[in-house]
């Protein structure tokens, strides 16, 4: 059983108040609209990548398995977040429980883990397939695959045991309000009165191993894999070769770049406001963009896309126009 904090040696905290988007009450109906659309774009685009994946035996390969994978984590990742905050602008007290805010630190940390490797095992697959193509069928098979998938759910769900574990034993001390729209790791340690240098030495070991190293083997992939195409001779070659990658490499620049951004800021001279905004781009926005990313610049996804419309959309319309 997990025992909520204690807010000194008096009462039990039960419960925390969100303070993000506070200091805007007359926008709270437009911030709802705005976030709801993000969230069923988000939703849509993701389930589309997915069903066009399952359906087209073209697209039963690796690359394509791996991006079933991150449409499925973009959408739990969003989801646990998105749903409560758009509860909470109908609120005037905007609240969650104790167990509900270890609970989404708990899939927050996990799916965000997970992610970051997943990024990694996608940038090893593309770096096999330009550098040893014809290597490819047997370093990347569906075995090693399951491993690699198996890997990066596991890291992210070890990642997140170790740190709600350490979150359960700390005591609080301040005030049950969180300066922002979700539950994170360093916003309830500021609210810690007990020692977190166990959590903070998780937080830089996580950081370093799920954070950093999955970023650093990234960069060194793209950078052999650069290497390789400057090699091609012709340059519709390269340009070929190129835009089997430009999809995801685009992706890592967005969700590297906003999560640096979000987790390195220094802890004075932003508002809230700033934060905030940083905190929306990197949790909602990305995940919003990474299907729409690939539905624009990946050529075997656009067909599958479509073929996906005209064998579901279109016979129904046509249905419609017969029976009518």
């Amino acid at each position: 059983m997990v025992l909520p904090f204690r807010m000194g040696n008096q009462s039990v905290v039960t419960e925390f108040i969100f303070l993000g988007f506070s200091n805007h009450p007359e926008l709270q109906g437009l911030f709802f609209l705005i976030f709801l659309v993000v969230y069923l774009v988000t939703l849509l685009g993701n389930l589309l990548i997915l069903t066009a994946i399952r359906i087209n035996p073209v697209l039963h390969t690796p690359m394509y398995y791996f991006l079933s994978n991150l449409s499925f984590l973009d959408m739990c990742y969003t989801s646990t977040t998105v749903p409560i905050m758009l509860v909470n602008f109908f609120r005037e007290k905007k609240t969650i429980s104790y167990e509900g805010c270890l609970s989404q630190i708990f899939f927050l940390v996990t799916f965000s883990g997970s992610e970051c490797v997943l990024l990694a095992a996608m940038a090893y697959d593309r770096f096999i397939a330009i550098c040893y193509p014809l290597h490819y069928p047997v370093l990347m098979s569906k075995r090693v695959c399951a491993y690699l998938a198996g890997g990066f759910w596991l890291c992210g769900l070890v990642n997140s045991l170790t740190h709600t574990g350490l979150m359960v034993t700390l005591t609080l001390c301040g005030p049950n309000q969180i300066s922002h729209f979700l539950c994170d790791i360093p916003l309830l340690l500021k609210l810690s009165c007990s020692d977190t240098s166990a959590n903070e030495v998780a937080l830089y070991v996580s950081s370093a191993t799920i954070g950093l190293s999955p970023c650093l083997f990234t960069a060194v992939s793209y950078m052999l894999i650069i290497s390789a195409i400057l090699k091609i001779q012709s340059a519709q070659g390269r340009k070929k070769v190129f835009s089997t990658c430009a999809s995801h490499l685009t992706v890592v620049v967005i969700y590297y770049g906003t999560g640096n951004f979000n987790y390195d800021q220094p802890s004075s001279g932003y508002s809230l406001d700033v934060d905030i905004l940083v905190s929306v781009l990197f949790c909602i926005v990305t995940p919003m963009l990474n299907p729409i990313i690939y539905s624009l610049r990946n050529k075997e996804v656009k067909v599958a896309l479509r073929k996906l419309y005209e064998g579901y959309i279109l016979p129904s319309d046509s249905s419609v126009q017969i029976s009518s």
